[in-house]
């Protein structure tokens, strides 16, 4: 027997088990191309899920940022509501008031057409009536006469008490009850006091102005009237 023969088959047996065969190789090749496409599509599965979550959070802070103006919104409107709840009533106050001035007045207006009428009556209805008046002479605002008679009677009462004249007294203090005064004449002395007094009582071109504007004399002939005299001859 040749042992050489034998010896080289056998190498060559041992070189052909240590050669993979084709088939063996083919399915590694395919083994690592699936793991490489699972892990791109890992990878793109990860991408998307990062892109719908940074999606999702910029809704999520348009929400959060729209919620927070609702919010502040719906604080002004609830403090506008109170602002709007306070001044009507206010207003229902306010019309209560006129209303119950309304009411007064027409009581009074009432008592005033009662004792006019049974002045009319009367034999003595022109001695008892009380005042009358020239109606060359206008009033400068509503109720002027009315205001200058009542103060003219007002101060009358008040000497006649300190004379001791108890029947004057009475007499015209139940002049006043009956003719309660509006304060329109006090209010228009005061406004021009305060006219005066803001302008260091100097008779300036403004306020001369003014008073032209209110149709207040502030000349006597060609000499100037002082603040004190003008506030005198007109009230």
């Amino acid at each position: 027997m040749n042992f050489e023969e034998f010896l080289e088959k056998k190498e060559d047996a041992v070189e052909a088990a240590a050669t993979p065969a084709p088939a063996v190789e083919a399915e590694e090749q395919i083994e690592e191309t699936d793991i490489a496409e699972s892990i791109d599509v890992q990878k793109a599965v990860v991408e998307s899920l990062a892109a719908d979550k940074a999606e999702q959070d910029e809704k999520i802070n348009e929400l959060r940022a729209e919620n927070e103006a609702l919010k502040s919104e719906n604080e002004s409107l609830k403090k506008e509501g109170v602002e709007l709840k306070n001044e009507i009533e206010t207003l229902k106050n306010n019309i209560q008031q006129l209303e119950r001035k309304c009411a007064e007045q027409g009581q009074s207006l009432a008592s005033m057409g009662d004792v006019l009428s049974k002045n009319a009556d009367t034999a003595m209805s022109n001695k008892v009536a009380l005042l009358d008046r020239d109606t060359d002479i206008p009033d400068r605002f509503p109720g002027e006469t009315r205001e200058h008679v009542l103060e003219v009677v007002a101060e009358a009462r008040k000497k006649a008490e300190e004379e001791g004249r108890i029947r004057r007294a009475q007499v015209l203090e139940g002049v006043l009850m009956a003719n309660e005064s509006e304060g329109i004449l006090a209010e228009k002395r005061a406004e021009l006091e305060k006219l005066f007094a803001e302008n260091a009582n100097i008779l300036s071109g403004p306020v001369i102005e003014e008073l032209q504007n209110k149709g207040i004399p502030h000349k006597n002939g060609e000499e100037y009237l002082l603040p004190a005299e003008i506030i005198k001859r007109m009230y």
